[in-house]
């Protein structure tokens, strides 16, 4: 693996307009792939896993998931905006105490992702849904 993978749920509206910020405005030294088109063997990545929450796969780790995965990706964002915002953010959301906090809001955007921008009734969760599970 070149370069680590951050997954994501392509069949969600609201999942990929956050891609699509992603992607454009924190520009992680990562691929930036939806969970259905990638290939989550090679990742070391369950459909199950892929399904609860964003995944961060790089070489030489287990993967992360939900805020731990994005603090992961955060931390790779280039240039000064990197250097200035996006690592430094990532840092603090990378904190144990944080990211213990930040799983209920994670799981409650899970939830919620239908009413969020950019999101379609087509991104509702069902209610036993993976995402819904503790964590």
């Amino acid at each position: 693996m070149d370069r680590p993978t951050f997954v994501f749920d392509g069949d969600c509206a609201f999942c990929s307009s956050c891609a699509r910020f992603i992607e454009r405005r924190i520009r992680p030294a990562a691929h930036v792939v939806a969970w259905q088109f990638a290939d989550l063997d090679a990742l070391g990545v369950t459909e199950e896993q892929a399904g609860a929450a964003v995944q961060w796969v790089s070489a030489g780790r287990a993967p992360t998931a939900g805020p731990v995965a994005i603090a992961d990706m955060l931390r790779t964002a280039p240039g000064l905006a990197g250097r200035l915002l996006w690592r430094p953010a990532g840092a603090v959301l990378g904190l144990r105490p944080v990211a213990a906090l930040a799983w209920p809001v994670y799981r409650w955007v899970a939830r919620n992702r239908h009413r969020m921008p950019g999101g379609t009734a087509a991104c509702a969760l069902p209610p036993d849904h993976p995402a819904r599970a503790a964590h």
